[in-house]
């Protein structure tokens, strides 16, 4: 079993946490889009709250351990490892509860790169448990406005992780899919989801749009999300967001596992 001090020194040896590799450039950045509304940060979230710049640093500092000075302006980030072993207990409570009612769920990333071997795990923990893993909108069109313009792109579901595919890209079924932050393809399997009539997820896991699209429309959802996923934490903050798990979401897809492993037990998901 891991321990939480294992996992801690885990977080600060690969940078999931402590020093990490978004640079604090991109996150100011990502604030100032956030305070201006651009839709690109927003990503899904329609923020009740006067979010200024100001606001959005001291709510990071609060939530992810990020420096709170904004003379602050360059270098790498920063993520306190102990709000992310916080957020993670919270978010395997999350899954211990939805497991013990086996109510049905929806995964999808739009970091499939990085994230998807985590979310996999989760899907086949909580299928075994008993919840259904939902699959709506399978091969359904989703446009999504990319920076070079409006581009199609393809719902597609691997072990039960819902993501995004260029429609070239190649069989159904295979892997990896495109980056993105988009709220439009959760949008897209939860309006599927309720025109055919079946079960509605009681809980959404994901990242990005997954977490934001669904949390704006009324569903429970959780993730993980990046110190410029600003998003994430005000929807969290504001209620729309269930658990948002600060920690550096771009690293190598192997270095997820203990945290894949540290959930499960806390969730008595382990197999």
């Amino acid at each position: 079993m891991l321990t939480r001090g294992a996992l801690r020194a885990h977080l600060l040896d690969v940078r999931l946490a402590g020093v990490v590799a978004t640079s604090r450039e991109v996150s100011l950045r990502s604030y100032r889009l956030f305070a201006a509304r651009d839709p690109r940060v927003l990503i899904g979230i329609d923020p009740a709250g006067d979010w200024g710049q100001r606001e959005l640093l001291g709510l990071m500092a609060q939530r992810c351990g990020v420096s709170a000075d904004p003379r602050d302006t360059s270098g790498p980030d920063v993520i306190d490892p102990d709000r992310t072993l916080a957020a993670l207990d919270a978010f395997a409570g999350r899954l211990a509860a939805v497991a013990q009612r086996r109510a049905p769920v929806l995964l999808g990333t739009g970091h499939p790169h990085r994230l998807l071997g985590f979310y996999v795990a989760l899907a086949e923990a909580l299928s075994a448990a008993g919840c259904t893993v939902l699959t709506p909108a399978q091969c359904r069109r989703v446009d999504i406005t990319t920076r070079f313009g409006l581009r199609t792109h393809t719902l597609d579901y691997v072990r039960g992780v819902a993501l995004v595919r260029e429609p070239d890209a190649g069989r159904a079924g295979g892997e990896p899919g495109v980056h993105t932050h988009s709220p439009l393809p959760v949008r897209v399997a939860l309006a599927a989801a309720a025109e055919g009539g079946g079960p509605l997820p009681e809980l959404v896991i994901g990242d990005h749009g997954w977490v934001c699209g669904a949390g704006q429309l009324g569903f429970e959802a959780i993730g993980p999300a990046d110190t410029d996923d600003p998003a994430l934490f005000v929807g969290e903050a504001e209620g729309f967001v269930s658990v948002a798990v600060p920690l550096d979401d771009a690293v190598r897809s192997e270095y997820y596992r203990p945290l894949t492993r540290y959930v499960l037990n806390r969730a008595c998901l382990s197999r």
